[in-house]
């Protein structure tokens, strides 16, 4: 899996005022947590942070809190109802002796029987929560729809990777091809057709 460096400074835990004044100058309270680790309050920029939020990567982070360094994941955020903007991080650690838990992408593969026939192709779940060790997780999951057909869908459950387990409920529809006007009319078109 991809890894990316980030770089923050620790913080005190402290009134809410102090917190809204770190963000008014780019700076995001974090929590980093986990096994072995005591809670390191932190802040990042919020430039780095959107390195991480606003894109469809997932990333092991190789996180610098004053010269010391952990390996984690993005965990959860918080962000502002109106303006959108992140208010508060929450970090995993990860490590070699324990599987990972993370959101991988899915990436769509191939040319669907049923899109060729008129039919449109819905993606629904953009990334599947998995668990795998360090070394063993993809930068994204290849879904291949080249035999999915017009009503059908591919599932979680569908998913079947190595030394990865699919966390996220096997009924969960990650894409399926909706039946569309143009298609319809194809087919009642090949059935005329094929009444001659």
């Amino acid at each position: 899996m991809k890894s990316i460096s980030l770089k923050g400074q620790s913080r005190e835990i402290t009134k809410k005022s102090a917190i809204n004044a770190m963000r008014r100058e780019g700076q995001i309270p974090c929590v980093l947590y986990g096994p072995k680790v005591e809670n390191l309050h932190f802040s990042l920029s919020d430039r780095d942070l959107l390195l991480i939020l606003n894109t469809p990567n997932s990333y092991i982070i190789n996180l610098d809190v004053d010269g010391k360094e952990y390996k984690a994941v993005f965990h959860s955020a918080q962000f502002h109802p109106v303006t959108d903007e992140p208010l508060h991080i929450d970090f995993l650690t990860v490590s070699e002796s324990r599987p990972v838990v993370i959101n991988v992408p899915v990436v769509i593969k191939g040319n669907s029987e049923g899109v060729r026939q008129g039919g449109k192709l819905i993606l629904v779940t953009r990334k599947l929560k998995v668990s795998a060790a360090l070394n063993d997780l993809p930068d994204n999951i290849e879904v291949d729809i080249t035999d999915l057909k017009i009503g059908k869908s591919i599932v979680a459950g569908d998913v079947k990777l190595d030394k990865i387990q699919v966390l996220t409920p096997k009924t969960t529809i990650i894409c399926s091809v909706k039946m569309t006007r143009a298609a319809i009319g194809a087919a009642a078109a090949a059935a005329a057709a094929a009444g001659k």
